[in-house]
């Protein structure tokens, strides 16, 4: 009897402690966040009959796009859903009403089987024609659903031929969605038309034009795009520099795009609080072809023209972009009156450049511009020269005619006692 009373204590406490257990256990993982949508990712490949030819690397350009497809597929982290699309692969005819539909997606949008995708990449033969605009359209609809980020990769060698379906129409309708699709586009061949028709497409929906020659520049940009998917950075801002400080756009901390033509100064303004220090970088990109020499400057300065502290780079030979910064710390403000709230000092940063181009080249639009512009808290002891204010001009004038008294004492009192010296002797 007592044996069974005890067990049956036994049994309800440990029925109330998994009761306890069970009660404390669902409401925690009720309130767990959910899992971030996995990115999606959608290659499309120009598989049109121009694509035979063999100017890449000595092989023809389908050769390197397949063993660059190969590369990617190895590298395409775990986390990305990723779909291959074709375009021009199944039609050699020359109705071109037929020939402007062929694209369909060769490998659906989803978590990668390597060796499956491989395979279906091998099968690939250069075929029809080149209808970039639905390919685009077929691809966003693939990529449809969910919230998570979403990128197409397009890789060609030729121009739309499937017209009046514009390419660069069928991206800015894309962008106009909202549903922050980008695209990314890669050209095989050199030529001003395509570069054309490919920037454009990227253009419309924030995304970037590479020009690529080599099997190991494809596969090389590519992986950078598909990472980029699985890490996505911050969406800059659109904004767009004045010709003086007075009339320059008020920027916050964050990542700003504009565009500047070669030689041109572009102004903008940024509010630093005491105790703050700004750090602000630009970077200026060559989209077409530039003389050699070349250089990029970042300068701070106050509303009266002072230059407080300046950043520049140069360089010589072909670049994709030029990069400068800088740093400006803000001394705390004495608490005289702890009622006061401190005013914010505005700092003028000038962004210049020295880039210049052959007569042939285009100068309108200006070059890609992207600023960065960072407010941190200032350093209890900054070690850099903006600190001690050796680059604000007249501290830099005060210790050189300091610097100068005292050697010329020295230097005085040096000769006057060799002087000396010699008349005694």
């Amino acid at each position: 009897m007592i044996i069974r009373k005890r067990l049956t204590a036994g049994v309800g406490i440990l029925l109330a402690t998994l009761t306890a257990g069970l009660g404390t256990a669902l409401p925690a993982a009720a309130d767990e966040a959910p899992a971030k949508a996995s990115p999606k990712v959608e290659l499309v490949l120009d598989v049109s009959g121009s694509m035979r030819t063999r100017d890449i690397d000595g092989q023809s350009r389908m050769t390197a796009a397949k063993q660059a497809f190969n590369e990617v597929l190895d590298a395409v982290p775990e986390q990305v859903e990723l779909g291959i699309r074709t375009l021009g692969a199944d039609y050699p005819g020359n109705d071109r009403k037929v020939g402007c539909k062929d694209t369909k997606q060769l490998y659906p949008v989803g978590p990668l089987d390597r060796t499956e995708a491989k395979t279906a990449v091998a099968t690939l033969a250069p075929t029809g024609w080149t209808p970039i605009g639905p390919a685009l359209l077929g691809a966003a609809d693939d990529l449809e659903g969910g919230d998570s980020t979403r990128r197409i990769v397009l890789i060609s060698d030729g121009e739309d031929t499937c017209g009046p379906l514009d390419p660069c129409e069928v991206a800015r309708d894309i962008a106009a969605r909202g549903i922050h699709l980008v695209i990314d586009t890669l050209g095989l061949v050199p030529n001003a038309k395509i570069r054309e028709q490919l920037t454009c497409i990227a253009e419309a929906t924030g995304g970037t034009y590479t020009a690529v020659q080599h099997t190991d520049e494809l596969s090389g940009r590519v992986k950078q795009l598909v990472d980029r998917a699985a890490e996505p950075v911050v969406t800059p801002v659109a904004t767009e520099g004045a010709n003086s400080c007075s009339a320059a756009p008020q920027l916050k901390a964050g990542l700003y795009t504009d565009r500047e033509k070669f030689g041109e100064h572009r102004w903008y303004r940024v509010d630093v609080l005491p105790g703050q220090e700004l750090r602000a970088s630009v970077s200026v990109f060559a989209d077409r072809a530039v003389n050699n020499d070349y250089g990029v400057l970042l300068r701070a300065l106050t509303v009266h023209g002072r230059e407080i502290v300046r950043g520049s780079e140069s360089g010589t030979g072909r670049t994709d972009a030029i990069s400068s910064g800088l740093r400006y710390p803000k001394a705390e403000q004495d608490d005289t009156d702890s009622d006061d709230k401190p005013a914010a000092e505005t700092v003028c940063l000038q962004v210049s450049n020295s880039f210049s181009a052959p007569a042939s080249v285009k100068t309108s639009p200006g070059m890609p511009v992207e600023l960065t512009v960072d407010l941190v808290d200032s350093p209890d002891e900054a070690a850099d020269v903006a600190a001690f204010g050796l680059g604000r001009g007249w501290w830099l004038l005060g210790v050189l005619v300091l610097t100068g008294l005292i050697a010329g004492l020295v230097v005085g009192w040096i000769s006057r006692w060799r002087v000396a010296v010699w008349r005694t002797n």
